[in-house]
């Protein structure tokens, strides 16, 4: 931006004046700045010119016999089309009182008349700069949003057609990792199915994040509501991702009292659920570790928790990882690399459920998340004492 330059021939200004003498005098500066003129000797002309002519900025005159300047301004501001094209106002009439209506109208600028030749250059060149820097940051804003969607799509694409594979991958590792030990393959070729099974999981999740993370960013994550027992829904993610812990020598255990009756987007929880139990995962040490997943209810919200006993997360980190603007990640116990992708996932997914997370930590002792589910969606509860209605 810093180098942007403004050529006056490629902008056009209408004078708009019903004097002759003033629009000669107009043309005459203007023109020998190199800007390329259009005239209008009244206010109804100057909106068929403004159509016609599709002007960059426009010198205005306030009083005219057949339609006022600011009739004329009033116009072109209720004009989707015209709205944004800069008024300068030329008028005889230099009273505070004038003055401000026209800036109240819309106007970008006033010079008074008799005008200084010198000012009223510096002035539109003024203006002419400011239009080339929107103009500038409506294209490049454009060309980034081209960019954005281009990139989604890809994201969307590669994720879904990668997805299939690699989800039956994951599947034949946790069917030969059930029904295979040691002493039947060796020790040896038992870690390095653990090692492709570990793979398997953690594309397979980043894969499915993908996806969903880009249908969020590109506004195709619609939210189903279905009435449905929370408890019998965490119980049930949990365990699919219990495999995983295993492999690992984690130990998940239930606190799961209850049932608890809200009306949601199931496959939204599931994925919630399968991504705080894979991150309790990836931070708890291998052998010997324990998970704790529990629920518990208020009047208006299923609470969900994911408690984990390892590595935890160092205070100056704490803020950092629910943070909407972070993607923030570490390595875990087991060197397994993050994206960061899947707590903002679940944060975007726990909003769209009417509910909030938190996280609790004391560095070297675990860490718990906690969200929440409002049992009916927003749109569908009763308000309460003092809640717009």
């Amino acid at each position: 931006m810093e180098n942007l330059t403004v050529n006056p021939e490629n902008y056009k200004i209408l004078v708009v004046d019903d004097i002759a003498t003033n629009i000669l005098l107009l043309k005459a500066i203007l023109g020998r700045a190199k800007y390329r003129i259009v005239t209008a000797t009244g206010g109804r002309e100057a909106l068929e010119k403004v159509e016609s002519e599709s002007p960059d900025l426009i010198l205005l005159d306030i009083m005219m016999p057949d339609m006022n300047g600011y009739e004329v301004i009033e116009r072109l501001k209720a004009d989707e089309r015209f709205c944004r094209i800069p008024v300068i106002f030329l008028s005889a009439l230099h009273d505070s009182e004038n003055i401000v209506k026209g800036f109240k109208m819309g106007a970008s600028d006033y010079v008074s008349k008799p005008f200084n030749h010198e000012e009223l250059i510096t002035r539109v060149a003024h203006h002419m700069f400011i239009a080339e820097a929107q103009r500038v940051i409506v294209r490049q804003n454009e060309e980034l949003q081209a960019t954005l969607a281009s990139r989604d799509k890809m994201y969307s694409v590669i994720a879904h057609d990668l997805r299939s594979p690699i989800g039956s991958l994951k599947m034949l590792f946790n069917t030969l990792l059930d029904s295979l030990d040691a002493e039947r393959v060796g020790a040896g070729n038992l870690d390095m199915l653990r090692m492709g099974n570990d793979i398997a999981e953690d594309t397979f999740s980043l894969l499915d994040n993908l996806l969903k993370w880009t249908k969020c960013q590109t506004g195709r994550m619609h939210t189903v509501y279905q009435d449905v027992d929370l408890a019998e829904v965490v119980l049930f993610s949990s365990k699919i991702s219990e495999s995983v812990a295993r492999t690992k020598g984690i130990v998940v255990e239930y606190d799961i009292p209850a049932p608890i009756h809200v009306r949601c987007d199931v496959d939204m929880v599931k994925t919630i659920v399968r991504n705080l139990l894979s991150n309790a995962i990836k931070y708890s040490p291998e052998g010997g570790g324990k998970i704790i997943v529990s629920t518990a209810e208020t009047p208006t919200h299923a609470v969900v928790r994911v408690r984990d006993f390892g590595v935890g997360i160092k205070p100056e980190d704490l803020n950092k990882v629910l943070d909407p603007a972070m993607y923030f990640t570490t390595y875990g116990t087991g060197k397994e690399e993050g994206s960061g992708l899947g707590l903002q996932l679940c944060l975007d997914l726990v909003h769209r459920n009417g509910g909030e997370m938190t996280v609790e930590s004391v560095y070297g002792e675990g860490a718990t998340f906690s969200f929440t589910i409002a049992k009916s969606p927003a749109d569908e509860r009763p308000a309460s004492a003092g809640e717009p209605v």
